[in-house]
C-alpha cells in the first residue's frame, strides 16, 4: 500500500473513555454506550457544527445482538442525524486503526472532508455460546413432531449441553492454527529467546509508566469520564497495578504453556471495555473551520504473515513505511506498539535488531536497529491499561498524537499485531 498524492489529512482531535477492567458478569457499558460516553464531550468541544462531518466509521469486534452496526447506532445516539452514513469495521485487533485508515484514504482521495473514526469494545459483554452438539440437539427438539419424536430427541440430552463456552475464548483462538493468541506469543518467545524475567520486567515498566502518566495528568485531555446508570463515575484506567514488582509477578503461573511458558496473566494485556474516537479533516476543512490539528497522518501500511507468528505483524507493517520514506530509527521520535503480550513486544524489538531476520525478511543489508525504550510506549500500554480489541488501534494513534505534542516530537509510528496473522501501522508527523 504505497503512499499516493492527494489531499493532506490531519488528526484534529480525539478522546477515549477510561479502559475498565472486565470483572465477573457484563460491565456497566455496551460498545455503543462507551462510544457515546466519549463521543458527546468530544463533539461538544469542537468549534464546528457536527453537521460538517461526512461519515462515521467505528471498529468493533464483539458486536452484541442489540447493537448491530454499532457505528450507526452510536451516530444516531450522538445526535448526528438520520442522514449520517455510518458503518462498522472488523479486522480483529486492527479494527480501531482500520477505521482511521479508511477515513484517511477517503479524505486523501478527495471524496470526504471530515470524518469521525473510532473503536469501541466491551469484552465483558462477550457472549456465552452453546457447543455444537447442544445446538444440534436443540434443532432436533425443534423439528420433533409429536410426543414420540420429542421423547426420542429428549433421550439425547447430555449434561454438558448446559455448560456454555465463553465466546471470547474461541474468538481469541486462531481457527487455522488452533493456537490462541497467548500461544502465538509463546512461539515468538521461544524463537527469539525472550525470558520470563525479561517479560515481567517489561510488564512492570508498563505499569510504572501509566502510573506516572496518571499522576502527572498527561492523560487528562485524552480521557473523558464515563457515567453509568447508577451514577458511578469511571475516570481512569482501572487495571493499573503501580506496585507491580518481580517477586509478585514471579509467583504467577504460565497460562498457556505449563509449566515452563513465559506468558502469564501479569505480562499480558488485560481484558477491558473501552472506546476511542478521532476526528480527521482535510486541509480545506481545517482552514474552513479554523481547526488546530494535533498531527498530520502521512502514511499507513497493512501486512500479513503466518498466523502462528502474528505477533510480528508490527515489524512487517511499520518497516515498509520507514523504507518508503528512507527513515532510520533515529528519524522516528516515538513509537506506540500495542502491548498484546510483553513477549510479543520484545520479540518485535528483537527482530528489528537481528541481522539475519532483517536481511532475509525485511530486505535490509543489516539490522534495522534497536529501538530506544525511552521512545516506546512512553506512557504505558495494553499490559497496564488493557486491550479492548476493537478500540486499541484507535487509542494508540490518538495517544501517539498527544504524546508527540507533549514532547515536541516530530514524527511517530503507531503499530500493532492483529489476530489471524496481520499487522497495521500508521505514521504521524507534527504540524
Amino acid at each position: 500500500m504505497t503512499q499516493t498524492n492527494g489531499q493532506r489529512v490531519f488528526l484534529v482531535d480525539g478522546a477515549r473513555t477510561p479502559f475498565i477492567k472486565a470483572r465477573s458478569g457484563p460491565g456497566p457499558f455496551t460498545p455503543v454506550d462507551l462510544a457515546v460516553q466519549c463521543g458527546r464531550p468530544l463533539l461538544a468541544r469542537q468549534g464546528f457544527d457536527s453537521a460538517a462531518l461526512d461519515l462515521v466509521i467505528l471498529g468493533c469486534v464483539n458486536v452484541i445482538a442489540d447493537e448491530m452496526n454499532p457505528a450507526r447506532v452510536a451516530a444516531l445516539r450522538l445526535g448526528l442525524g438520520a442522514q449520517m452514513v455510518a458503518f462498522t469495521m472488523q479486522i480483529n485487533c486492527g479494527s480501531g486503526m482500520q477505521s482511521i485508515d479508511t477515513a484517511y484514504r477517503y479524505i486523501r482521495d478527495g471524496s470526504h472532508q471530515m470524518i469521525l473514526a473510532g473503536g469501541a469494545e466491551a469484552l465483558s459483554h462477550a457472549p456465552l455460546t452453546l457447543r455444537q452438539s447442544a445446538v444440534e440437539w436443540f434443532g432436533q427438539m425443534y423439528a420433533a413432531k409429536g410426543p414420540l419424536d420429542q421423547a426420542r430427541a429428549m433421550s439425547g440430552l447430555r449434561p454438558e449441553f448446559f455448560k456454555p463456552i465463553v465466546g471470547l475464548e474461541r474468538g481469541l483462538t486462531d481457527p487455522i492454527t488452533e493456537l490462541n493468541m497467548g500461544q502465538t506469543a509463546e512461539v515468538l518467545a521461544h524463537r527469539f529467546g525472550i525470558s520470563r524475567e525479561t517479560a515481567d520486567l517489561y510488564a512492570i515498566q508498563s505499569h510504572h509508566r501509566l502510573a506516572a502518566a496518571q499522576k502527572e495528568g498527561r492523560l487528562q485531555d485524552e480521557i473523558m469520564p464515563a457515567f453509568d446508570r447508577d451514577g458511578t463515575v469511571y475516570d481512569h484506567d482501572d487495571g493499573l497495578r503501580p506496585d507491580s514488582d518481580i517477586p509478585s509477578l514471579a509467583k504467577l503461573k504460565p497460562v498457556f504453556e505449563k509449566p515452563h511458558g513465559k506468558v502469564t496473566a501479569g505480562n499480558s494485556s488485560q481484558i477491558t471495555d473501552g472506546a476511542s474516537w478521532v476526528i480527521l479533516a482535510s486541509e480545506k476543512a481545517v482552514e474552513a473551520h479554523g481547526l488546530e490539528p494535533l498531527a498530520e497522518i502521512t502514511d499507513s501500511e497493512w501486512a500479513a504473515l503466518d498466523p502462528e507468528i502474528m505477533g510480528l505483524g508490527p515489524v512487517l507493517a511499520a518497516t515498509p513505511i520507514a523504507q518508503r520514506h528512507d527513515l532510520s530509527l533515529d528519524d522516528i521520535d516515538l513509537w506506540e506498539l500495542n502491548e498484546a503480550f510483553a513477549a510479543q513486544v520484545l520479540s518485535c524489538l528483537a527482530a528489528w535488531g537481528d541481522d539475519s531476520f532483517c536481511r532475509e525478511v525485511l530486505g535490509y543489508d543489516a539490522a534495522f536497529g534497536h529501538i530506544d525504550r525511552d521512545r516506546l510506549n512512553v506512557d504505558g500500554g495494553a499490559i497496564s491499561l488493557g486491550h479492548p480489541v476493537g478500540t486499541s488501534g484507535n487509542r494508540i494513534v490518538l495517544h501517539l498524537a498527544n504524546a508527540m505534542r507533549a514532547r515536541g516530537a516530530k514524527r511517530g509510528i503507531a503499530t500493532e499485531c492483529i489476530g489471524g496473522g496481520l499487522g497495521g501501522a500508521m505514521m504521524l508527523e507534527a504540524m
